[in-house]
C-alpha cells in the first residue's frame, strides 16, 4: 500500500505518462509544479494562456520555457474554455486550475457543450492528506463542492474515495463514515445515513470495509476507540474520511493545513471525465505538485 506521496512519484515512474492541460496557466505557483512534475517524469504539460506573462514567469523562476507546450490565449475565460475542451476531446488526461478563478473553472467543467461532467454524475472534492501524526495518507471528502450531501450523494463519495484509495494500492480500504458521535442516535441526519451505508457494506452492495457513524476520534485514534470499547474493523485504522458536511470537512482541512506544520496535502474533482486538480490559487507548489500526481494517478 502506498502511504506517502514520495510512494506515488515513485508509482508514476512506471506508468504511462499523462497529459496535464493547465487552464490559465500563467502564475508562478503553478509553473513551478508543473515543472516538476516534467523533471519527476511523469507528465507532459500545455500551459493555456499568455504567453508574455508565462515567459515572464519561467525567466524569473528560471525555468527552461521551451519544456512546456503553450496555447497563447490573453483571455481568462477563452483560456479555460480551450483547456477543457482539449480534455473533453481527450487531447489531455488531466485538468488543472492555474490563476483563474474557482467558479469560472468549475462553470467550464460543468459546460453542457464542451465541459467535463458525464450525465447523472456526482462532482465531489477529494483531499488526500500525509499527516505527521498519522501513519498513512488518509482520503477526505466532501471540503469545497457539496454544501450537504444527500443519500445518494454520500454513495457516489463513498465509492469515489474506495477508487482513490485503490490507486493507492489499497484493494479493501478502511471507510469511516463520519458523525459527531459513534452513537446510532435517530435524530441526526448524519447518524442515520451512517448505519445505512454501513449496513449496505456489509450485505455487499457497496465496496471496501465501511463503519458508521464513526466520531473523528474513534475513527482515526485506536485508543479512543478501545476506552469506548467500540469494536470495529475501521475504527482507529481509517484509509477514508467521509464527512457529513462541508462545514466539517473543510474546518477538518483548514485546522490541519494551517494549525499542523508539515501535513501535505492534494486535492482534486472526482466524478468528471477526467481528474481535474482543484487547489486554491494560494496553495504552496508542494500542494500543487502533489495533486498532479494524485490526478495522473487517477486515470483510467
Amino acid at each position: 500500500m502506498i502511504t506517502t506521496f514520495e510512494q506515488v512519484f515513485e508509482q508514476l515512474k512506471s506508468a504511462p505518462k499523462r497529459k496535464l492541460a493547465v487552464a490559465w496557466g500563467v502564475d508562478d505557483h503553478s509553473i513551478c509544479a508543473t515543472s516538476k512534475a516534467i523533471d519527476a517524469g511523469f507528465c507532459t504539460v500545455t500551459l493555456y494562456g499568455d504567453k508574455k506573462m508565462i515567459e515572464a514567469v519561467c525567466k524569473a523562476e528560471n525555468i527552461d520555457v521551451n519544456k512546456f507546450a503553450i496555447v497563447d490565449i490573453d483571455n481568462e475565460q477563452k483560456a479555460i474554455q480551450e483547456a477543457v475542451t482539449s480534455v473533453h476531446n481527450k487531447e489531455n488526461d488531466v485538468l488543472m486550475k492555474g490563476l483563474c478563478s474557482t467558479d469560472k473553472y468549475m462553470r467550464g467543467i460543468l459546460n453542457k457543450e464542451w465541459g467535463l461532467l458525464p450525465p447523472k454524475s456526482v462532482l465531489t472534492h477529494i483531499t488526500v492528506m500525509q499527516h505527521p501524526n498519522y501513519h498513512k495518507l488518509m482520503v477526505v471528502s466532501d471540503m469545497a463542492i457539496i454544501p450537504l450531501p444527500d443519500f445518494k450523494q454520500k454513495l457516489a463519495i463513498v465509492k469515489y474515495v474506495h477508487g482513490v484509495c485503490k490507486s493507492l494500492d489499497n484493494p479493501t480500504p478502511k471507510i469511516a463514515m463520519i458523525a459527531a458521535t459513534e452513537q446510532m442516535l435517530d435524530g441526526m441526519p448524519a447518524c442515520v445515513d451512517a448505519a445505512l451505508i454501513a449496513k449496505m457494506n456489509d450485505r455487499g452492495q457497496l465496496p471496501g470495509l465501511i463503519d458508521g457513524p464513526l466520531a473523528l476520534d474513534v475513527a482515526i485514534d485506536k485508543e479512543s476507540a478501545q476506552i469506548k470499547k467500540l469494536k470495529s474493523e475501521v475504527a482507529g485504522d481509517a484509509d477514508a474520511l467521509v464527512f457529513p458536511n462541508i462545514e466539517s470537512a473543510n474546518v477538518f482541512y483548514k485546522v490541519n493545513t494551517k494549525l499542523i506544520s508539515g501535513v501535505r496535502t492534494a486535492t482534486f474533482v472526482a466524478g468528471a471525465a477526467a481528474p481535474c486538480v482543484l487547489s486554491s490559487r494560494a496553495d504552496s507548489i508542494d500542494t500543487k505538485l502533489n495533486s498532479i500526481a494524485i490526478s495522473c494517478l487517477q486515470v483510467k
